[in-house]
């Protein structure tokens, strides 16, 4: 990915589009002032996750999750 440099007053004019850019072809723009880069313009992420259903697919289960895990004789006490 080619990261496309730009004065910040180049930028400020042509904001809204360059937004626009960046969204759709998920490049990056990096701002620069008296020619010293100081901010990056990058594609946003997804947006936040819904709480219900996020951990879906990230656990396995491994024989029977309702029998117990020891005997009944391993937690009886010896009299």
């Amino acid at each position: 990915m080619v990261m496309k440099t730009m004065p910040a007053g180049e930028f400020k004019a042509k904001c809204l589009s360059l937004m626009d850019e960046v969204n759709e072809q998920r490049s990056e723009i990096v701002i620069t002032k008296r020619g010293r880069p100081v901010a990056k313009i990058v594609p946003a992420e997804g947006g936040p996750r819904d709480i219900f259903g996020c951990m879906q697919g990230t656990a396995t289960l491994h024989g029977d999750i309702v029998a117990p895990a020891a005997a009944l004789s391993d937690w009886e006490q010896q009299v």
